[in-house]
């Protein structure tokens, strides 16, 4: 196992530059997941790590060691891509060791590594298939025991699940993950899915326009956003975000919102009246009230969807449009008019034109 290192590196075709000057560290056996938008960089950011991508500035330190300038078969890592990648004449046996076989490994020694990188994910009664009968999970676990009988420092993957349907996916999710746990190797995962990186990683990067919004456990990016963006791309549904302007009179802190309603804002606020915001409450931070309340938002439910597990209420109010999941099922129904009240400790206030997280009460 090694840690990954990322000191400034730094990305540009021509006068285009892609990743900006982006430092990370990766713990040694930390599962670490950089998500993003399409174009957001993650991709070029793993394939620089793997040396596939020459940098433009900056260093790659992979086990405490220097690998910028070394090429990618000696950086001691393995890549699990999108595409299986798999050679359709050769059995899965044969796919599983043949990096093995070029690098001219006896052959007792490469068939014990794919028989015991079989056994740990379940592929002993395929070895002797060929890709074309194995279902597209089987295809890509092929994949993962190509990566793993090399037992390198680093996995990388990249996008591995984009091929796979919805079941699938989670079935292959919680298979890397068990992984994870009983090897203990340090990975690198991209993926476009929020669900995913919070499902899967240990530490989770946001990327977007080639440089890191955040980096933290999941945990941290869900309850403590650091700016908008990553508020609004971690969590589904997605963050309800109301525009206004805070009002200060005496002890009291509002929002005036764009209908000019006010709502009560918690006290201890980093603010300055006439301050335009983004008030951002995540959909299940909310309790619902049949009163006018100071604190609650008066809102009109314009549809009501019942997964069984939760119910969601899409409602319009003075501040725009809003969404709210609830686990007990409410006598609610479309066209109701009701008042919304969020729970102060999920409050999160952003600075209009910045964009930056404002403190939600002193010490926090």
């Amino acid at each position: 196992m090694g840690s990954v290192v990322l000191n400034s590196v730094r990305k540009s075709y021509g006068d285009a530059q892609v990743i900006k000057d982006v430092s990370l560290t990766i713990p040694d056996g930390e599962f670490c997941v950089l998500v993003g938008p399409s174009g957001c960089g993650k991709s070029t950011l793993l394939r620089m790590i793997a040396g596939l991508e020459e940098i433009s500035g900056g260093e790659v330190h992979i086990n405490e060691r220097n690998v910028t300038e070394v090429e990618p078969k000696l950086r001691d890592i393995a890549m699990v891509f999108q595409s299986y990648a798999l050679y359709p004449q050769m059995t899965v046996r044969e796919n599983m060791g043949f990096a093995l076989k070029m690098a001219k490994l006896p052959k007792a020694d490469i068939q014990q590594k794919v028989n015991e990188a079989a056994a740990l994910l379940g592929l002993e009664p395929l070895l002797e298939r060929l890709p074309k009968d194995l279902s597209g999970g089987q295809r890509q676990r092929v994949a993962m025991g190509r990566a793993i009988v090399r037992k390198p420092q680093v996995f990388l993957f990249d996008e591995p699940l984009s091929n796979l349907d919805a079941k699938l996916r989670t079935q292959v999710r919680g298979e890397i993950r068990e992984l994870h746990r009983r090897l203990k190797t340090t990975s690198v995962y991209v993926t476009h899915d929020q669900i995913e990186a919070m499902t899967m990683g240990q530490m989770i990067v946001v990327l977007r326009d080639g440089r890191i919004e955040q980096a933290g456990t999941p945990l941290e990016l869900y309850d403590q956003p650091a700016n908008l963006f990553v508020a609004g791309f971690i969590g589904s549904p997605e963050i309800n975000q109301l525009p206004g302007e805070v009002v200060l009179n005496g002890n009291a802190t509002s929002l005036r919102l764009k209908d000019a309603s006010l709502l009560a804002l918690p006290a201890g606020l980093r603010v300055t009246d006439g301050q335009q915001v983004v008030y951002a409450i995540r959909p299940e931070q909310v309790n619902v009230v049949h009163e006018a309340r100071d604190d609650a938002l008066a809102a009109k439910v314009t549809a009501v969807e019942n997964t069984g597990s939760d119910m969601q209420l899409f409602c319009d109010t003075g501040g725009g449009a809003f969404t709210s999941v609830f686990k007990q099922r409410l006598a609610v129904k479309e066209g109701d008019k009701i008042w919304l009240q969020p729970k102060l400790s999920g409050v999160h206030l952003f600075d209009a034109q910045s964009g930056q997280r404002i403190a939600c009460r002193e010490g926090v």
